[in-house]
């Protein structure tokens, strides 16, 4: 099959991808086909094609629109897990923080810093010691980071960091760093990568079945939400990242299943900045998992919970109770309490843990390990793990799928080599980023603005830029609370593989969850920046405009 490459994502580059996934026959086959465009999913296609393999992607729903856009959008190590002596699971963690930060997609990920604080003075050395292993074991290894050593700070030095704290409740913190990363913006530049390596990747293609061949896998039935074709697709190996929706691909297998995946809801609340007076981040234990309250932009995120759930996979619901649980944590730290009221949006994501057997501890107890599976030949399942280690559980499965696929043909592939490649964007930012007032004034911006695109964009800011060079309209915000351009939505669509507004506001943008009303004002005019890129016509818009009125969890 020949091979198809660039890194655009857009209604010709995935009809192209359809067709040539379509055009694969039981003679003809892909290598791996993978299934879900999570961050692993991606990680897992981007491995693949880096290694030279012949590649599909296939997202039933729209990239990175489940889990792996409702996450703390942090890169860390997993502080908790330390208590759970799962030593091993934060070093590899705090070493792919390591790598994110320095090669592999440094325009999204960046250090912030941290403030544990605690309510006894003694509580400090105990915190430190963990604090100062975390640091350690960061610091472990090729890729450890160059972050700021831990500090421990008596009651008032803690108070000049974070003036929100309540100096009646604290007597002392830690501080430390960690890292903050732009997950839905990461899942899209591992899809773009791999698609520039060659895989044919497309969204909106629900797998409906499996095709055997005796007892082996050798491909799926597919099915095009776009345009409606049913048809299949011939791999040699299949891998399923399917996260929490795993358990539904195993259905279609039949059988018994290896592993069961357990749903825990993470929920997150999203409050002005002027809410929390803080040069720091915060975070501290809550009975039942941690606190955080993380600086994003103009805005704080204050999470998150631990639950389990066995609702509806597609839309798991922030309720009135996951509200008001977050706010009583935070409140009992806070100088000055929030209130529902300063609540600007939300959003839920289902951490898909491995469970084996009927255990009955909590779901924030369970190991953040991930496990790989073979239910039948042919095919290969992962579940569990955590954000941070992504490339490393990508690694993993196609290593296996690889294994898979000699059972068809014998043929030698290069060992994984992800930890050497930097993703769409990484490349040449640094140049970027050091040329960037250049860059404002040549269009006409502010530095503020090109700083803002360069942490989205990377070096393919010129994308963004091109389009507003060719239409000064596009460098007009979209809000004037919200610093994203017009020229944002077209490139969404012409660049990114947007397809409805959901896509835009909440993956491509986060400005849905940033001003209130689920950024009902920007609406209309991201409508019709879309039915200019798209071709919609008066119907095809309306109803683009009526299917945003899903849940914000979405």
């Amino acid at each position: 099959m020949a091979a198809i490459t660039g890194s655009e994502l857009n209604p010709v580059t995935r009809a192209a991808a359809v067709a040539a996934l379509r055009a694969t026959t039981q003679a003809n086959p892909i290598d791996i086909l993978v299934i879900g465009g999570g961050v692993v999913g991606a990680g897992a296609a981007f491995d693949a094609a880096s290694r030279g393999l012949t590649v599909g992607l296939l997202e039933r729903r729209d990239y990175a629109s489940g889990t792996s856009s409702r996450s703390s959008r942090l890169a860390h190590g997993g502080l908790r897990y330390l208590e759970q002596r799962e030593f091993a699971l934060v070093h590899e963690a705090l070493t792919e923080r390591g790598l994110l930060l320095e090669r592999i997609a440094p325009h999204l990920v960046r250090p912030v810093p941290f403030i544990l604080p605690v309510t006894r003075r003694w509580q400090v050395p105990y915190f430190g010691v963990g604090v100062e292993l975390y640091d350690m074991l960061s610091r472990a290894g090729a890729y450890g980071g160059r972050m700021t050593r831990p500090k421990m700070l008596g009651r008032e030095a803690a108070r000049l960091v974070a003036p929100c704290l309540n100096p009646e409740v604290i007597d002392g913190a830690v501080t430390f760093h960690d890292a903050q990363i732009d997950d839905a913006r990461h899942v899209l530049a591992l899809v773009r990568s791999a698609a520039d390596m060659g895989a044919r990747v497309a969204n909106s293609v629900e797998v409906t079945g499996f095709i055997r061949f005796g007892d082996r896998v050798v491909g799926v039935q597919a099915h095009d939400l776009v345009q409606g074709a049913r048809f299949e697709v011939h791999a040699r190996a299949v891998v399923s990242a399917a996260g929490v929706w795993t358990d539904g691909l195993r259905d279609l297998l039949g059988g018994e299943p290896q592993a069961t995946v357990r749903q825990s809801k993470g929920v997150h609340l999203v409050v002005p900045r002027a809410a929390i007076r803080s040069s720091s981040a915060v975070i501290t234990r809550t009975p039942a998992s941690v606190l955080f309250l993380l600086p994003w932009g103009d805005r704080w995120i204050v999470g998150t919970t631990d639950t389990d759930f066995d609702g509806d996979p597609d839309n798991p619901d922030v309720s009135e109770s996951d509200v008001t649980y977050l706010l009583e944590q935070a409140n009992r730290w806070l100088l000055t309490p929030l209130s529902p009221a300063d609540v600007i949006g939300s959003y839920a994501g289902l951490r898909p843990l491995v469970q084996q057997g009927l255990a009955e501890e909590s779901s924030a107890k369970v190991s953040r390990e991930h496990a790989v599976s073979r239910p039948v030949p042919g095919i290969v399942m992962i579940t569990g793990g955590k954000y941070t280690t992504y490339r490393v559980m990508a690694r993993d499965v196609i290593d296996a799928a690889i294994v898979e696929r000699a059972a068809i043909i014998a043929a030698p592939v290069d060992a994984c080599r992800t930890d050497q490649l930097p993703v769409i964007g990484a490349e040449g930012f640094s140049e970027s980023w050091n040329g960037r007032a250049e860059v404002a004034a040549e269009y006409g911006l502010s530095v503020e603005t090109v700083e803002f695109l360069l942490r989205r964009h990377g070096s393919h800011v010129g994308e963004v830029l091109s389009l507003g060079a060719a239409d000064r309209a596009l460098f007009e915000p979209l809000d004037p609370d919200a610093p994203y351009l017009r020229a944002e939505v077209i490139h969404g669509v012409t660049h990114e593989g947007a397809r409805t507004i959901e896509d835009v506001l909440l993956r491509r943008m986060r400005i849905g969850m940033e001003i209130p009303n689920r950024a009902e004002s920007v609406v209309n005019p991201v409508a019709d920046l879309m039915a200019s890129a798209l071709g919609w016509d008066a119907d095809e818009r309306a109803a683009a405009v009526a299917d945003y009125s899903v849940p914000i969890s979405k």
